[in-house]
């Protein structure tokens, strides 16, 4: 009978973990940087009016863009000169605006719905008749908190 006994099925050694909270760093760093802020693209032209008491809207509240204005050159030929409504990415009519409303509910969280706010950037040289067709909509969809957006400046520029 021999002193040394062979170990049988030894197994595999255990793996090392030491490295993993680096790794899992590392790459929750690479996604920080590299993802980027979703931002509207916009196809029309939007040169607000100024005004000289602005008021930044609350951060912590969502808001809903609504644009609206001329087609920019390279849109004109298939959408003309009219001043037109942009949802998001693309060009609506006046009747998808409480479909928007609807969809831009849908996205938040039960809380936060009545906060929803649609903030309005109108052209300053658009057609006040667009303005009123896009209100009614809103108010046919019960978004009752409008914001209208403008830059910063002397308010009497806009007569020019």
């Amino acid at each position: 009978m021999s002193k040394f006994k062979k170990k049988k099925g030894g197994g595999l050694p255990p793996i090392n973990t030491a490295a993993l909270p680096d790794i899992v760093f590392m790459l929750l760093f690479f996604f920080m940087v590299a993802t980027e802020m979703r931002e509207d693209t916009l196809k029309i032209k939007n040169a607000m009016p100024v005004a000289d008491q602005v008021e930044k809207l609350d951060k912590k509240n969502p808001v809903s863009f609504i644009y609206m204005g001329t087609p920019k050159d390279e849109f004109q030929k298939n959408f003309g000169t009219e001043a037109r409504i942009q949802l998001n990415d693309k060009f609506a009519d006046v009747s998808e605006v409480i479909a928007f409303i609807g969809a831009e509910r849908a996205a938040l969280r039960e809380e936060l719905v009545p906060f929803l706010t649609v903030s309005l950037k109108v052209d300053k040289k658009s057609n006040m008749g667009i303005v009123g067709d896009v209100k009614q909509e809103l108010r046919k969809a019960n978004a009752l908190k409008i914001n209208y957006a403008t830059g910063t400046g002397d308010a009497t520029s806009n007569m020019k």
